[in-house]
């Protein structure tokens, strides 16, 4: 008996008509009604679902033509509509030139740094670098466990000095709304103090995603993702 009645149910709940709600207002709203009490009725709109009182509502209808199933189907397929717009513009957002203000002082250019999505930093714009180059100070902050490291290259900076580093890559470095992800990096693991690059150098590691131009006279430095 148990089992017949489950069956009724699931059979029944299969073919629940798509439900039509006229409010008062003269807006109508399709979905599904999935709670009904006394005083309100709650409906199933696809994104999400909305609870109305009973007194905003003229009338009710059923669509017979309509089971929920079907409903949820179309529900589907728009969802997936929009996701598919919402890449295509995020696509499209990220392929636009983007112009970011640098400033500049005797050192060079100095650019505004996002590493990881959480620790902001102030790093000198050097071409001429391979790859990025951060302090202890920052790993630090980034929760590297700098303890562990043992020296994989060597570093030559400005002054000459050749300075012990290793080798790690950082999962997102972001310049102004403009992300690259699994960025080759190195941390310079002696003295730094005195280099005058602030937190670090941003080297070709990020810049070799993008075609860049430095516009001195204005103060910018414009990035292009390659397409």
């Amino acid at each position: 008996m148990k089992i017949i009645l489950c069956l009724l149910f699931i059979f029944s709940f299969t073919l629940a008509c798509a439900d039509t709600l006229y409010l008062k207002n003269g807006r109508s709203i399709e979905g599904i009604i999935v709670r009904e009490d006394d005083a309100t009725i709650e409906l199933e709109v696809g994104s999400g679902s909305v609870r109305f009182f009973k007194k905003e509502i003229e009338r009710i209808a059923k669509d017979s033509t309509q089971d929920s199933s079907s409903m949820r189907r179309k529900w589907d397929e728009q969802k997936k509509k929009m996701q598919d717009r919402i890449v295509k513009q995020q696509l499209e957002d990220e392929a636009k030139p983007r112009s970011i203000d640098f400033s500049r002082d005797s050192q060079g250019i100095f650019l505004k740094v996002l590493l990881d999505g959480k620790v902001e930093t102030r790093m000198l714009l050097d071409t001429g670098a391979t790859t990025m180059l951060i302090t202890m100070d920052v790993a630090d902050k980034l929760r590297i466990r700098l303890n562990n490291f043992q020296p994989d290259m060597k570093v030559q900076v400005a002054d000459g000095r050749v300075i012990n580093a290793k080798r790690l890559i950082i999962d997102r470095v972001k310049v102004e709304g403009v992300e690259a992800r699994n960025v080759e990096a190195a941390v310079l693991l002696d003295n730094t103090d005195d280099l005058g690059f602030g937190d670090g150098l941003l080297g070709m590691s990020f810049l070799k995603n993008y075609n860049f131009k430095i516009d001195q006279k204005e103060r910018k430095l414009i990035l292009e993702k390659y397409r």
